[in-house]
This record gives structure tokens, C-alpha cells and sequence, in this order.
């Protein structure tokens, strides 16, 4: 029997030229792209079309233009008959499921991410953090050194992804530090990450105030499927739990191993990667090589559906 997953991409998937296609193919998402414009007061059609890449990597852009094009994909594949049976998101991407699965409107997703995302780069503006990838440790590892490193900084796991492949988050001297010992402890691979600012860490926390204003003064509703929440790793469907999580969500780790593979325990086996790029499917991929994901971000991948 098959069951079927939904997975939305967060920041870092975006690229000039997304949805371009889709917005040239299909008339209601030429419309959706021109009713969230005018919801953003900023053009974001011409900033994921055209660029310039500088600022489509601009987080208060960034998180808009994924989101739209990621549900500009899930309303095509429910077009086509293809329903979710569950979903998540990665980071950001956690509020396309939340559209995806009935718990919030197209607008009030977008009010929030355009909120989120703004609050996000003035954060990491005044607050200045960075990230950095761990590939080939153990998460007990990482903690570990992230632990001994709080003496330089703040740092933290923010994404546990995949067996082996962590990223760290907080100050810049408490990421350097820890990547420092991280490389003692033996881990294969330590990169620093080209990004705006340290998300899922508390530096996140003056964004914080403004996001939890902003959830509180929008409806949630019960989700018509469940979603898989980045704080729990585990199925949701009260909207009250909800947004409390998301709340949570800013400063926490995203637990994306656990995610999938508490989808694959519930017997969810067949995964569409919902938006831009191939990141989740990579991912997937680590986890557990046995379950397919699609990936649907172009009109040529929807033709071979």
C-alpha cells in the first residue's frame, strides 16, 4: 500500500530562474505569483526570475520565494491527484506543510514568512553568528563539542540531517571553537557555512519576540493531515500545539533524522521533495536508501508524473 510524504525545502534551495517555468506554464500559478506580490509589497516574481542572486540570498527574500514556489508545486500536484498522507518542512519549509496540510491559508503563511524572514536578517544583522557543517561524527560527538566550545561563544547543534552530517550554530567564536574540537574528536569534514546569520541558536532571540506577536495574531487550525514538527520529530495535527512549536522552532535544532525516520516507522513509503532543488532528497537518501523521493520543482518533473 502506498503512503504518501510531502517535504518542503527551507533556505538555501532557492536559485535565480525558480518557477520561472511553472509561471509561464500554468495560468493559476501566474496568478498566485501575482497575488502574493501584491501581499509582499516587494516584487519577488522579478527577484526569483531574474535576481540578482545577491539578493534572491537575502533571507527576507530567501524564505518568501521558497515558499511560494514550493506551494505553487503542491497545488499542482493535488491537481494531478497527488495527495500527501502526511508532511514536513525543513525550517522554513515547515510553513508550506502547515499550507499543505490545512492548518494555515496561502496568505497568512505568507504574512508570516515574510515576517519571520525580515525579523530573521535584522537578527542576524545586529547579532552577528555563522553555521557550520559536521560531516562524519556522531550527534553525541557534536554535542559534546558544542558543550566544551561554551566557554568561547554561544554554539548549538541547529540541524541534525542526516547519519553524519550535523550543522552547528551560534557566536563566531563559539562555531570556531567547536569546530576546532569537533576536528580533534575526528570528524571527517568541518565547513564553515556561507549564511546570514545563526538560525535555530539563540542568537535567533530578538527575532524571537516579533515572530511570537506575529503567531499569536494569526488563526492555526487543526491540520487536516498530520505534520511532523522540527522541534519533536513527531506526528501534529492541533493547531494550539502548533504554534507553540513554531514558536519553539526559531532557537531549536530541526530534527530531520528522526523526522523521516519516524515517517518510515509509521509506514509512510513513498516521498515527494515539494519545491526548489534536490537538498531532502540527498538527505533521504542517507537516511535510508530503501524509499524513493521525487523531486518536483519544475514543469519537466510534473510531466513525468
Amino acid at each position: 500500500m502506498t503512503k504518501t510524504a510531502f517535504l518542503f525545502p527551507g533556505q538555501g534551495s532557492q536559485y535565480v530562474g525558480m518557477a520561472k517555468d511553472l509561471y509561464e506554464t500554468y495560468p493559476e500559478i501566474r496568478e498566485m505569483f501575482d497575488h502574493a506580490e501584491s501581499i509582499l509589497a516587494f516584487p519577488i516574481t522579478s527577484l526569483c526570475f531574474d535576481g540578482p542572486e545577491d539578493e534572491l540570498k537575502q533571507t527576507r527574500y530567501t524564505q518568501p520565494a521558497i515558499f511560494i514556489h514550493s506551494l505553487a508545486v503542491d497545488r499542482l500536484l493535488k491537481k494531478k491527484d497527488i495527495y500527501p498522507g502526511c508532511v514536513a518542512g525543513h525550517s522554513l519549509g515547515e510553513y508550506s506543510a502547515l499550507v499543505s496540510a490545512g492548518a494555515l491559508s496561502f496568505e497568512d503563511g505568507l504574512q508570516l514568512v515574510k515576517i519571520r524572514g525580515e525579523l530573521m536578517q535584522i537578527s542576524g544583522e545586529k547579532n552577528p553568528g555563522t553555521m557550520a557543517a559536521i560531516i562524519g561524527a556522531t550527534p553525541e560527538a557534536v554535542t559534546e563539542a558544542c558543550t566544551e566550545a561554551a566557554s568561547a561563544g554561544i554554539v548549538q547543534p541547529a540541524n541534525f540531517n542526516c547519519p553524519g552530517q550535523i550543522v552547528i550554530s551560534g557566536s563566531i567564536p563559539g562555531v570556531h571553537r567547536a569546530m576546532e574540537i569537533a576536528r580533534e574528536k575526528g570528524a571527517r569534514v568541518v565547513k564553515e557555512l556561507t549564511v546570514s546569520g545563526a538560525f535555530h541558536s539563540p542568537l535567533m532571540g530578538e527575532a524571537l519576540e516579533g515572530l511570537v506577536k506575529a503567531l499569536d495574531d494569526v488563526q492555526i487550525n487543526d491540520t487536516k493531515i498530520p505534520v511532523y514538527s522540527n522541534v519533536e520529530a513527531t506526528p501534529v495535527t492541533s493547531g494550539r500545539k502548533m504554534r507553540e512549536l513554531l514558536k519553539q522552532q526559531l532557537l531549536s535544532p530541526v530534527q530531520w533524522e528522526k523526522i523521516i525516520n519516524n515517517m518510515i516507522a509509521d509506514q509512510f513509503n513513498t516521498f515527494y521533495e515539494v519545491g526548489p532543488e534536490k537538498v531532502l532528497r540527498g538527505l533521504l537518501r542517507r537516511i535510508d536508501r530503501n524509499y524513493p523521493c521525487q523531486t518536483v520543482g519544475e514543469t519537466s518533473d510534473l510531466a513525468l508524473l
